[in-house]
């Protein structure tokens, strides 16, 4: 596989698996700029998932919709992960692909977060989280037209953002299920608050640092 130094680093890329999905989506002709749209289709599933939890009465209902809301969260970085193999790897490059590539994000970002406010019973939170999250890209960015190189550094890199959601939505469901009424949701919204913060200061002082020297 070609290696390019600015791309996210994420470990599943080199798997078996990957590499197996990847040359079946290119022998059906899948394009990365519909595997990115898919994205966005996933995270609004996620989004409407997590919110409609918090509105509904019954635990075992906000309960899957919750398990539903984090599928989904995981399929949306399946998503992630193979448009870039297809296009990369596949040779399925395009002209817009930088566009697909970023825009969807965001967008993804934006709606999973939010609605997994309203699932934590604290919106403003949840477009909090998701407003860092398109500053930590716009950080990323930034670096990468300033020459500095692209930045994916967390402790709140997409990744660890989703996963915080996605166990978080699992954990939550389980103490339910044990008779507890902890709440889990607002704990993993505040977690998910503070790593994107702390993710935004770094990468903030890594450019300065790096602008200055």
């Amino acid at each position: 596989m070609t290696e390019d130094f600015s791309r996210r680093p994420i470990a599943s890329r080199n798997t078996k698996w990957a590499a197996y999905v990847t040359r079946r989506l290119v022998a059906e002709g899948v394009a990365p700029n519909r595997i990115s749209a898919g994205s966005v289709v996933a995270a609004a599933l996620a989004g409407g998932a997590f919110a409609t939890a918090g509105a509904v009465g019954p635990l075992w209902a906000a309960g899957l919709l919750l398990l539903l809301g984090a599928a989904f969260t995981q399929l949306r970085l399946l998503c992630n992960l193979f448009d870039g193999l297809v296009a990369v790897e596949g040779g399925m490059a395009s002209p817009d692909g930088a566009f697909w590539n970023e825009v969807p994000d965001r967008l993804s970002d934006l709606l999973i977060l939010a609605g997994f406010g309203m699932a934590s019973g604290r919106l403003e939170l949840g477009l909090l989280a998701g407003a860092l999250a398109i500053l930590t890209a716009y950080l990323r960015e930034f670096g990468r037209a300033a020459g500095l190189g692209s930045d994916f550094s967390g402790p709140g890199a997409k990744s660890h953002r989703m996963a915080v959601v996605s166990l978080g939505a699992v954990a939550q469901v389980v103490v339910w299920s044990l008779g507890q009424n902890w709440p889990v949701l607002f704990w993993a919204l505040s977690l998910v608050l503070a790593l994107t913060a702390a993710t935004v200061a770094r990468r903030s002082w890594c450019i300065l640092r790096k602008m200055r020297a």
